[in-house]
């Protein structure tokens, strides 16, 4: 090793309060056996000039509107988040860092989003917190835009993250730079730990870019520090609060596992406890007591807790803006004061567009965007667009402008960028005000799984656009029409996953999105046309919200089969239901636009959709039958698909899958007559 670089400038207090940083990190990880002791270790001085000198913060009421947001994109990294919000006041106390990574405890190995304890996103699967941060910063700057006013800075906030070398070997960085970088998003500050390791060893066996040049050909503020330099750090974040009109990357030269005689600067130091020798030599390297372990200075401590007090004062100071705000904009301040704490208008509830069969044959995507211009009107907190498809998933916002670099509207353009769209709608979402909406096709989704998955993690109020469903977009063939996709999204905890079979459906499934604040919703809809079904002959679409409803049923008794549907397959389901009704069988149909929020009813209410003893069942859905053999049950039969599609019109494709009318009752009446065989 090196000799030991010292911190420059501050003073020994500073000294005495990084190396709090360091210890009470390496002591967590060394506990638990397992952990990254190597990036707080190299991380905590910059850390700690961005935490005391600059964070705009309330470790009191974690939830603040206007609290700055701090994300570590680099999440391996958490004992170093979990020791600062221990030492800075939140409700994050000492034992929480010594079960670091114990069952029960709130110090995962990567953190996962806690408000309550100033965690403001779940970090761990590389650059997705640092695309977060682009969605925050968007957010800010809508909010921003819409409430404040000359005099009136309500929402003012920084987006500050650190991030490692490998958030930026990751493409989902890059996407969301390039973004934030087009946008101009000048309130983020991302501060690079750039110690050139990684798990394998140094990062030149695989990253030799120059990742400076690279943000700045992305129209980012690039700045380059040492990482023991303390004034040059601070000078650098100052540099970048100056820079509003592009984001910012410190690019800090640190020392991963700094002050391990033995691991500083090997990959040693990343991924694994420093050992118990390692530990005491690096302790007494930095002059660090050995015993006890999670030892805490009264000096130190002192210090960070200024931020208890001073974040309280910052906050009252902002009550007072907001409540000088509103004897001046009385309906803006009314507004802010619903948004920021989860209370939306409920005008847009009225406004639900109802088709008619007079509206003639509509695709469910193309409903679907009259239903979101209708709700919108009504709906400031949605805002939302497509990976570069909203002509085709019809998810523009018609007068409502366009998210520009120099202004602000509520459609957003992403370009051809899913992984980063799905990752700022989270961004976006964290902020609670906002609900946004992110559009794309169905077969696209596996190009957003990561941040999908972290949305229903967090069970973030996201909602998303899935457009060209199934084998029926037709021509465009196999490369675009999605067979696994709804079954791998419905694996997905906490997603709704939502496929409504006609306009009327698709009208609810957008209520159901906007009603649902416990996680993401996936609404997923046709390029073709489909009837608008005739509601007085068959059971309204509000049975949606239930997830699966009777359709249309058999008077009188029970039936002999159900037709279980979802989506465009619902009409197939119908139109068997009429053959076999000629046929003398006793047939219901079931909708099923959602088996998740059928999943979730009582009892009861699932036993009379589809009633136990009723076993003869046939399920019909354009993809991958994983998962229908649920509700068929053993003596049921499921109607899916188990290949690749192909280009052909889409009725032409319809009809060599088997996915017809005829082979359903085909099928059903198999059931029955089996049935009757075994009876005689």
């Amino acid at each position: 090793m090196e000799n030991l670089k010292k911190l420059h400038s501050f003073d020994s207090l500073d000294e005495l309060s990084i190396n709090t940083i360091r210890f009470l990190s390496v002591d967590g990880v060394e506990k638990a056996k397992s952990g990254h002791p190597g990036m707080p270790m190299g991380d905590a001085p910059m850390a700690y000039v961005l935490w005391s000198r600059f964070l705009k913060h309330n470790p009191g009421n974690p939830k603040w509107p206007n609290r700055d947001r701090f994300v570590l994109s680099a999440g391996h990294g958490s004992m170093l988040l979990y020791s600062l919000l221990h030492l800075t006041g939140y409700k994050m106390d000492l034992e929480e860092l010594k079960n670091f990574r114990q069952w029960g405890s709130h110090t995962p190995g990567h953190p996962e989003y806690d408000i309550e304890r100033g965690i403001e996103t779940t970090t761990g699967p590389l650059g997705q917190g640092f695309a977060n941060g682009v969605g925050m910063a968007m957010a800010e700057r809508y909010l921003a835009d819409r409430y404040n006013r000359p005099g009136f800075q309500v929402f003012d906030h920084h987006v500050y993250s650190i991030a490692s070398d490998g958030d930026m070997m990751e493409g989902v960085s890059n996407e969301a730079a390039s973004i934030a970088g087009h946008l101009g998003l000048g309130k983020i500050v991302c501060l690079y730990s750039d110690n050139k390791i990684s798990i394998e060893g140094p990062t030149d066996l695989a990253f030799t870019e120059d990742v400076g040049k690279r943000f700045e050909a992305m129209n980012w503020h690039v700045q380059r520090v040492g990482g023991l330099d303390l004034e040059g750090i601070a000078g650098a974040i100052e540099a970048a609060r100056r820079e509003t009109a592009r984001p910012s990357l410190i690019m800090v030269r640190t020392n991963i596992g700094y002050g391990s005689p033995a691991k500083q600067d090997t990959a040693d130091a990343h991924g694994e406890p420093l050992g118990a020798s390692e530990v005491k030599a690096a302790k007494e390297m930095l002059g660090w007591p050995l015993e006890p372990a999670f030892h805490i200075p009264e000096e130190a401590l002192k210090s960070f807790r200024k931020a208890v007090d001073k974040g309280k004062a910052l906050e009252a100071e902002w009550n007072g803006l907001l409540e000088r705000y509103a004897k001046e904009h009385p309906e803006l301040a009314a507004e802010v004061r619903g948004i920021v704490a989860g209370v939306r208008p409920d005008g847009w509830v009225k406004d639900l567009p109802v088709f008619t069969e007079k509206d003639g044959p509509v695709a469910t995507r193309a409903a679907s965007g009259k239903v979101l211009n209708a709700i919108a009107k009504k709906a400031p907190f949605l805002l939302g667009g497509s990976a570069d498809l909203a002509p085709s998933t019809k998810t523009t916002l018609s007068g409502m402008g366009n998210f520009l670099p120099d202004k602000v509207g509520r459609n957003l353009h992403f370009g051809v960028r899913e992984h980063a769209m799905g990752s700022i709608l989270n961004g976006m979402a964290l902020s609670k005000a906002l609900v946004p909406y992110g559009a794309t096709f169905l077969i696209f989704s596996d190009y957003m799984r990561p941040p999908i998955r972290l949305a229903a993690l967090m069970n973030l109020q996201t909602v998303y656009v899935f457009t060209h469903d199934s084998i029926g977009l037709g021509e465009d063939g196999p490369t675009h029409q999605p067979i696994e996709q709804l079954s791998g999204l419905r694996a997905v905890p906490h997603l709704k996953v939502i496929r409504p079979a006609d306009a009327n459906e698709t009208a609810e499934a957008w209520k159901t999105a906007l009603l649902s604040t416990d996680g993401p919703v996936a609404l997923v809809l046709t390029r073709q046309n489909l009837p608008v079904l005739d509601r007085t002959k068959y059971a309204p679409a509000s049975g949606l919200t239930r997830g699966a409803y009777i359709l249309a049923d058999c008077p009188g008794s029970s039936p002999e089969v159900i037709l279980i549907a979802t989506g465009s397959e619902v009409h197939i389901a119908l139109e068997s239901y009429g053959e076999l009704v000629k046929n003398g069988v006793k047939a219901r149909v079931v909708s099923m636009p959602c088996c998740e929020l059928f999943d979730a009813e009582d009892a009861g209410y699932r036993n009379s959709v589809l009633p136990p003893d009723v076993r003869l069942r046939v399920s019909i859905e354009a993809g991958s039958p994983m998962g229908w053999h649920k509700y068929a049950g053993s003596e049921g039969t499921v109607i899916g698909i188990e290949r690749f599609g192909a280009s052909a019109p889409y009725k032409t494709i319809y009809e060599r899958f088997g996915i017809t009318a005829e082979e359903v009752t085909k099928r059903a009446m198999a059931l029955v007559n089996a049935k009757k065989d075994t009876l005689s």
